[in-house]
């Protein structure tokens, strides 16, 4: 393969990589929406659409192997292919978490609902649709410092948590008729930590990219609860 062409892919492989992760923003954000404002049709979009943003993580884990195998690449090239096959991943256990959200949508039947604790858990939402964005925007450039910034963020995700948290146990021990829908706001404020892991790991793949070091960030993060 003359190395046009191999650069070629590699720029599709990357721009790839950046529509799977604006479609992975908009099923967050859509999920969210859908669970706050009980629209169990804006939900199920989200459910049904997860089928492509898996087979678009299952191609560019294929295109990404088979780079690898063909062109046997060195230095930056490879790091990029590796970043875009691991970040991949993460982008789809980010969906996975948008879909366990919106499925918690579809199950609500008229359980009595908490508007603050509802509030909490769409701000948190917005905020981390923004690390989300922000991600994106740092692998674009590959921009060290912006992805340890991103990283940094997590804290506050982890600070939205333990409010609901604590909200929500402290309304379900008061009022026994919010314990169903206590439960499933734990989860999704859950889900929504989770998705902001998931993004910390993309920041460590994109520190990588930039420097060819892995690095582990935020591992001294307070614990959530």
């Amino acid at each position: 393969m003359l190395r046009t062409q191999f650069e070629e892919e590699l720029l599709n492989l990357h721009n790839q990589f950046y529509e799977m992760g604006m479609m992975v923003s908009s099923a967050v954000h859509k999920s969210v929406r859908a669970y706050i404002k009980h629209d169990k049709i804006l939900a199920q979009e989200v459910i049904e659409n997860d089928i492509n943003i898996n087979n678009m993580e299952t191609r560019l884990e294929k295109k990404s192997f088979e780079m690898i195998a063909l062109q046997q690449p060195v230095t930056t090239d490879l790091r990029m292919i590796i970043t875009v096959m691991k970040a991949s991943s993460d982008l789809e256990r980010m969906a996975d978490h948008a879909v366990s959200v919106a499925k918690s949508t579809i199950r609500v039947k008229g359980q009595t609902r908490i508007p603050e604790i509802e509030k909490e858990i769409s701000d948190m939402s917005d905020y981390v649709k923004k690390m989300v964005d922000n991600v994106l925007v740092a692998y674009v450039k590959t921009d060290e410092k912006d992805a340890r910034t991103i990283a940094n963020m997590d804290q506050r995700v982890n600070d939205y948590f333990n409010r609901i948290y604590n909200a929500t146990i402290k309304n379900m021990q008061e009022n026994p008729e919010t314990v169903i829908s206590g439960t499933d706001y734990l989860n999704v404020a859950s889900y929504l930590e989770r998705i902001g892991d998931y993004v910390t790991n993309i920041c460590e793949w994109i520190v990588y990219l930039a420097t060819g070091k892995i690095t582990e960030l935020n591992t001294n993060h307070n614990e959530i609860f």
